[in-house]
């Protein structure tokens, strides 16, 4: 198959865009298309400074590049959970992190919750019901309390996630199936900070495959952590992915219509912002100064304070 440009050897053929392309027809045309995304979405300007949360997965390594090369104002974020099963799964994306933002002379935040907190984890999940045996709960609540204070500390105008377009179709197709409006008001390309203690939240890469951003890393020789969380084994989200799989392989596009027209339901006003009860809610942790719906301080601080 030859490139739809240059006519040279395609290295990509992407069936949902009707479009081969060449290495280097390819790699301008994510950034291309990531411009764009974030011209569209009102993303960010590039006299704002990002932090970029990464993980060492292909996503978030490579949006950082691509963010790098467009000559946005980006540093990264990397925090260390404690997951050590298998090879040591922390300790390889950070090192991978490491490596990647000492590369191209990029600054990387590091945060190690067991240094900074007294524990991993799988430790304070340990100590809840819910958490107990799957900390993904947990994690998740310590990861976005974790980014938006570092963020905010930092003097920095928005916080962006590596999260593609895989992610946000699993992601819709679940609280759709399970008609959860609050999510459903809350899912979006650009989560503004509609309350005092919050920083934007932005996803560049929510309109692109994960097949098209692994393309981008390894076309661009980077090195990512290939094995996914240990503890991500049997997850709903990677039943939804696997589901929406075989519906693009006959559909090719699919997922992507589906994500768009949401959008497109939501700016028509499907899921008018005022519908979410939770917003209302909020209120100013006295701990941590974060905005949080739980009386009194926030579910992190508590879960901090009850190791003591």
């Amino acid at each position: 198959m030859k490139c739809r440009k240059c006519g040279a050897k395609a290295v990509i053929n992407m069936r949902q865009h009707k479009l081969a392309l060449c290495k280097e027809h390819y790699l301008d045309w994510i950034l291309e298309q990531t411009q764009r995304f974030i011209k569209k979405y009102k993303m960010f300007t590039p006299q704002e400074r990002i932090l970029v949360a990464v993980s060492g997965g292909k996503d978030s390594l490579s949006l950082w590049d691509i963010l790098w090369r467009l000559g946005y104002q980006a540093d990264g974020l990397y925090i260390g959970l404690g997951i050590d099963e298998g090879i040591g799964y922390s300790a390889e994306s950070q090192r991978l992190s490491e490596q990647f933002a000492a590369q191209r002379g990029l600054r990387l935040h590091i945060v190690d919750v067991d240094q900074q907190y007294g524990e991993t984890i799988p430790e304070m999940a340990d100590r809840t019901t819910r958490g107990r045996g799957k900390p993904c709960a947990v994690c998740g609540m310590a990861k976005r309390h974790i980014m938006n204070r570092v963020a905010r500390e930092g003097g920095y105008d928005v916080l962006a996630t590596g999260h593609n377009l895989d992610d946000e179709a699993a992601v819709l197709f679940g609280n759709t199936l399970n008609w959860i409006p609050g999510y459903l008001v809350r899912q979006s390309p650009v989560l503004e900070a509609n309350r005092p203690g919050l920083v934007r939240k932005v996803k560049p890469l929510c309109r692109f495959y994960e097949r098209e951003m692994a393309a981008y890393a390894l076309l661009r020789g980077i090195e990512y952590i290939y094995e996914e969380c240990p503890h991500s084994v049997g997850s709903k989200s990677l039943y939804y992915k696997e589901i929406l799989n075989r519906l693009e392989e006959d559909r090719p596009g699919a997922k992507l219509s589906f994500y768009l027209r949401f959008l497109q339901a939501r700016e028509e006003g499907l899921f008018a912002p005022q519908a979410d009860p939770q917003v209302e809610l909020l209120h100013t942790c006295p701990s941590c100064g974060q905005p949080t719906t739980a009386p009194g301080e926030c579910a992190f601080c508590r879960l901090v304070k009850s190791a003591s």
